[in-house]
């Protein structure tokens, strides 16, 4: 079945544009042009991926993003925040909030498609039958996409658990952010190191029990990130 992918913008120019690229690809697209009936057209039709204006007439994306986040049915949708707010304050706030990945109006679409593939393709990743990684009090189940600290669940974006699945596949090796984004996203470019750092920071305020002594994912400084092999 071919994935479905909700666009939501009130610029009528900007979505033709998207779901031409997107339907000859062979997307199922959708579109609203508020808040309000994208979120009708979420819980009624749950697309695989969600690309958002941040600017909307009645609700911004922030809003929508943090209602998806918390909704226990469309948690898991992939969020692709488009935004004609070039400040990094904007940006971090949406990726905070649960975004997986966001970009800057005006947008090559082609750009765009291969952040909507890399997504998608990461998210249906083939993994082994009830492969279990733990580290310390961390658990995570790669068959069900669950993650625990001392035996509480602990609920992850697409985008932290792909992180902390790829942190955990080599614990104690030092990822440099650029080939941490490659391996767990499929995609790198430059500019991404505020963005992944936003979502280490959601990352280590969930599994950790002070984000600012971390146990688990630990920085390197002037390299990237790594998992302790220990947790202590």
């Amino acid at each position: 079945m071919n994935e479905r992918i909700l666009v939501v913008d009130d610029d009528k120019e900007i979505v033709r544009l998207l779901r031409s690229y997107l339907e000859k690809a062979g997307y199922v697209v959708q579109i609203a042009h508020d808040g309000n009936t994208a979120l009708h057209a979420l819980r009624r039709e749950q697309p695989d991926l969600l690309l958002l204006d941040l600017m909307l007439p009645d609700q911004d994306g922030w809003t929508i993003t943090r209602t998806i986040r918390s909704d226990q049915q469309l948690a898991d949708t992939l969020i692709i925040m488009i935004t004609a707010r070039v400040e990094d304050t904007d940006k971090i706030l949406g990726l905070e909030l649960g975004a997986d990945d966001y970009i800057t109006k005006p947008f090559n679409p082609r750009e765009v498609m291969a952040r909507v593939r890399a997504l998608l393709r990461r998210s249906h990743k083939v993994v082994p039958t009830a492969r279990t990684l733990g580290v310390g009090d961390l658990r995570l189940d790669a068959d069900r996409r669950q993650v625990t600290v001392d035996s509480v669940r602990i609920e992850l974006t697409p985008t932290e658990f792909s992180l902390l699945q790829t942190l955990m596949d080599s614990p104690g090796y030092v990822f440099s952010r650029s080939e941490l984004m490659e391996q767990a996203l499929g995609y790198s470019y430059d500019g991404m190191d505020r963005t992944l750092d936003s979502h280490i920071k959601n990352l280590r305020r969930k599994i950790e029990s002070d984000p600012r002594s971390p146990r688990y994912v630990e920085t390197v400084y002037g390299i990237g990130y790594r998992l302790s092999e220990n947790g202590q």
